[in-house]
């Protein structure tokens, strides 16, 4: 499991920067805001800067943040053309980052964008915007058989794997969950949970990949209660497979309000 501090910097309304630290060392993972970035840079060398897809409150701050930190690596996916990235990526590479003591593998989970990629290692998997706590991330460039492969790839990880998500929309994805599936004991004890956290000011996150295949319907389109609930809301029409439960489910979410 992961040795390492990893602490969420949010900004904007509901992102979050990672920045995952030794004590001395620290890399960022989608510093879409320099702001914060650099505020929670003192005391550290950077060594690397990672980024899960091109997105502008993803990408937004490396260009002043490399301008303070010249040299620092840049690693980013290959297809999604970042002009910062100096280290491109796709899936089934590995990255060491030598000073601070961290390797990643790289999981391709295009869907959200047509390059979009996650970094596992150390017990750890940040995968921008791709899955979220309890829910998962719109398709714009890629298909509905893109998502199913990428969520696909990060629900056979670890149950342990901790899910470091790029924002803070647990309580909105809770609430489909609970529409989708009102009677999941499971997800009612996490919302509770991940209530009292909010009510704090504390993050709900990180998840675990355990937690999201108990609790996130697009995790769950082989379960029962789920596909009876697709089956409802599409007037009595049983989805053929899992790949049409899920394009159902994703196209319900987009029009969902609590």
């Amino acid at each position: 499991m992961s040795a390492f501090k990893v602490t969420p910097l949010p900004f904007g309304h509901d992102n979050y920067i990672w920045r995952i630290d030794n004590g001395h060392h620290a890399a960022l993972v989608d510093p879409g805001d320099a702001g914060p970035a650099l505020a929670a840079l003192q005391g550290f060398e950077l060594a690397a800067i990672m980024l899960t897809h091109h997105h502008d409150d993803h990408i937004g701050g490396v260009r002043e943040i490399v301008a303070h930190y010249p040299g620092v690596p840049v690693y980013g996916p290959r297809r999604d053309n970042i002009a910062s990235v100096d280290h491109p990526l796709e899936n089934g590479d590995k990255i060491a980052v030598e000073a601070l003591g961290l390797e990643l593998q790289i999981i391709g989970v295009a869907a959200h964008t047509r390059g979009h990629i996650a970094y596992l290692g150390h017990g750890m998997l940040f995968c921008g915007d791709v899955l979220f706590s309890a829910g998962c991330g719109r398709v714009f460039e890629g298909t509905p058989t893109d998502l199913s492969c990428a969520l696909g790839r990060l629900a056979r990880l670890n149950d342990e794997t901790k899910v470091y998500c790029a924002h803070e929309y647990t309580l909105a994805n809770l609430a489909f969950a609970r529409a989708v599936e009102p009677e999941n004991a499971a997800r009612d004890h996490y919302a509770a949970r991940c209530e009292a956290l909010r009510r704090q000011g504390e993050p709900t996150l990180p998840s675990t990949i355990a937690i999201e295949r108990a609790i996130n319907p697009f995790l769950r389109t082989d379960v029962e209660s789920v596909i009876n609930s697709v089956t409802a809301h599409c007037g009595g029409a049983r989805p053929a497979n899992m790949l049409t439960c899920l394009t159902v489910l994703r196209a319900w979410k987009d029009v969902f309000h609590r």
